[in-house]
This record gives C-alpha cells, sequence and structure tokens, in this order.
C-alpha cells in the first residue's frame, strides 16, 4: 500500500462526499478511482450500465422502481 499525494481542494471534496455516503475518506477515495477505472475502460457504457454490472458480478438483484404519473 502506498500514499498517493492529491491537492487540498480534491481531499476537501473527498471528505465531503464521504459524509454523504457514509464512507470513510479512504474508502470514498477507492470508490472514485474504481468507478474511474471502469469508465475509462468501458467509455459505451453508462454509469448506470457499469453500477448495475457490477451489482449483477457481486449477485446483487436490484428490481428497477416502477414510474409513478402523479
Amino acid at each position: 500500500m502506498g500514499i498517493v499525494n492529491i491537492d487540498d481542494d480534491l481531499h476537501d471534496l473527498l471528505r465531503r462526499a464521504s459524509k454523504v455516503s457514509l464512507r470513510s475518506i479512504n474508502a470514498q477515495a477507492a470508490y472514485w478511482i474504481k468507478v474511474g477505472m471502469l469508465c475509462e475502460t468501458n467509455p459505451t457504457l453508462s454509469f448506470t450500465g457499469i453500477m448495475a454490472r457490477e451489482l449483477s458480478a457481486a449477485g446483487v438483484s436490484v428490481q428497477p422502481l416502477a414510474v409513478i404519473d402523479a
């Protein structure tokens, strides 16, 4: 394991995002890195498509929400 140097502004974004997503700062950084790698290596997939594929690969079955007209 190594140390990654990031600028203060990005660290502040990580800190704030980690609170919202209930992750540690390191876990938030790891999540962003993994998602970024997946996006770069699968440029034709949307974020939603990538997440659906990853959840499926992990054995998580999620049913889409029904659209309710107001």
